[in-house]
């Protein structure tokens, strides 16, 4: 009995060592919802995984380890939580969109494709505010899609880890203001679209903006926004008009600013630039010695100088050797009290240097400015030659000259009147004049002056007179055969032209019909 004791001890070992190991082996089982099934009800492809419509609300779990991408659009999922999308190696597409989503965990795009995920897509949903710990894990993202939410707050460190973002749309929220100081040039390079329209800005950081790259700053969008009608953002949107973003170009009639704040009181002040004629443009720092415009297009120059004060006067110089002060010479040139000068419509003949001066009652700057007008054609590529168009032109031409030549041709003329023949009433005087009597008598259209019998009328039907072709020619005139009287009957020679049927109508009408064959 007591010998039997350790070796059951031994064998109590053995056994919880063997459970241990058992346990250990599931532990480090990979998860077995990643076993790349289809989800139920969603549609799968090779590397796309589609769950939109579907009324879910929740990110499914078994998601195949092989998405690249995933969509889940249309549904009424209310958060994402954290490492939801864990074991999604491959993963370059995230689609979002018209959801409820309002929170979203710290670490929820943990463990997941990171530097492989380009686009999401968190468009029409529910998102109140943007922290710092939503995007931390996506250093790779290009594409950042947000609009239609109510955002009304977006942390200054929100987007500080999307070094690689292109593209940010956070239009139709309630932003107030936005952290533009966090999206510089050496933290965002390739940053070159950013659309804040259609929020609620009302004052925009001039000083961060103008730091912004000229490439960022060309692609970002500020129209149907509260902004208050001030002049010195009045100028920058000028300024951007005049290199030709399309940003401003493009929505033109959407700029709007609030007359002293007051909701109802919106102005188009790319309409209406009447309220800013009298803005001071000392804030204005910078202008390019280069500038260049369009034909028709307005231009404003500004006359950058340091001097400064009541006692500062301005005037200009402009390339046809024209003095300007202000108003400006009510033509074509407006001139401001600040020193600004404004080409109402550009044309070719205002290309030149233009100089600025100012001074002040102890020293006096200037300032050259090159003008350059582009004419319309030099401005962009010319549209390319449309052979559809051409031809679909081409055949409608055909069909209209078919449609003329068979319904609007000229009339046609009435034949023009023979002349008759005069009527000999003297049927012979000679052998050669009786040939010529009897044919000129039988030709004649005139009636018959005898009726056919007693109280009879004079015939006034048509008279068929049946005439035997000319054979011999005498001392150069013609000779009629036999059977040139009516009811004679003709005889036919071999070789000999056929008879002829001449009618004459009493009206005057002639046809003559061919009797017989050669």
């Amino acid at each position: 009995m007591l010998a039997a004791a350790p070796h059951t001890g031994f064998l109590q070992g053995a056994e919880s060592f063997a459970w241990s190991v058992v346990v250990l082996m599931v532990n480090l089982q990979p998860n077995p919802v990643r076993t790349g099934a289809c989800p139920f009800r969603c549609l799968c492809t090779s590397d796309i995984l589609s769950c939109s419509a579907l009324g879910l609300d929740q990110v499914p779990i078994a998601l195949p380890v092989s998405t690249v991408t995933l969509d889940l659009n249309h549904n009424q999922i209310l958060q994402l939580e954290e490492d939801i999308f864990q074991g999604l190696f491959q993963l370059e597409v995230l689609r979002l969109a018209h959801n409820q989503l309002t929170t979203i965990q710290p670490g929820a795009f943990r463990n997941t494709s990171g530097s492989l995920l380009r686009h999401l897509d968190l468009s029409s949903n529910q998102l109140h505010i943007l922290k710092q710990s939503y995007f931390q894990d996506l250093a790779g993202l290009e594409e950042l899609l947000l609009f239609n939410n109510r955002i009304m707050h977006v942390e200054s460190t929100a987007l500080s880890g999307l070094k690689n973002l292109q593209k940010a749309y956070f239009s139709h929220n309630h932003l107030t203001d936005f952290p533009f100081f966090s999206i510089q040039k050496h933290s965002h390079p390739q940053l070159a679209l950013l659309d804040l329209s259609s929020n609620r800005l009302a004052k925009l950081p001039l000083a961060d903006i103008s730091k912004l790259p000229q490439s960022l700053q060309e692609g970002l969008y500020l129209h149907n926004n509260s902004l208050m009608c001030d002049c010195s953002m009045y100028f920058l949107f000028r300024a951007w008009e005049q290199k030709g973003f399309a940003t401003i170009e493009f929505f033109r009639q959407e700029h709007v600013c609030l007359v002293y704040g007051i909701q109802r009181s919106g102005i188009r002040f790319f309409l209406h630039r009447r309220y800013f004629e009298k803005c001071n443009l000392t804030a204005v720092t910078e202008q390019g010695a280069s500038v260049s415009v369009r034909s028709g297009a307005p231009l404003l120059l500004h006359c950058i100088t340091s001097l400064s004060g009541r006692s500062v006067t301005f005037f200009w110089l402009v390339p046809n050797l024209e003095y300007v002060v202000p108003p400006g010479n009510n033509e074509s040139l407006k001139m401001f009290p600040n020193g600004s000068l404004e080409i109402m419509a550009a044309r070719q003949q205002d290309s030149g240097i233009y100089v600025c001066m100012a001074k002040d009652r102890q020293r006096n700057e200037s300032q050259e400015v090159n003008v350059t007008v582009l004419p319309h054609h030099d401005m962009g590529v010319p549209e390319p030659f449309n052979t559809g168009f051409t031809t679909l032109l081409g055949c409608v031409v055909s069909l209209l000259l078919v449609l003329i030549y068979l319904y609007l041709t000229p009339c046609r003329c009435p034949p023009c009147p023979r002349p008759r023949p005069p009527v000999n009433t003297t049927l012979s005087q000679s052998k050669e004049g009786g040939v010529g009597s009897a044919q000129s008598s039988i030709l004649s259209p005139t009636p018959p002056t005898t009726t056919e019998g007693p109280g009879r009328k004079v015939s006034t039907n048509k008279h068929v007179v049946f005439l035997e072709p000319i054979r011999e020619q005498q001392n150069g005139r013609l000779k009629a055969g036999p059977g040139l009287l009516l009811g004679a009957e003709p005889q036919r020679r071999a070789g000999e032209t056929d008879s002829y049927v001449s009618v004459f109508s009493d009206n005057g009408h002639h046809v003559t019909i061919a009797t017989g064959l050669t």
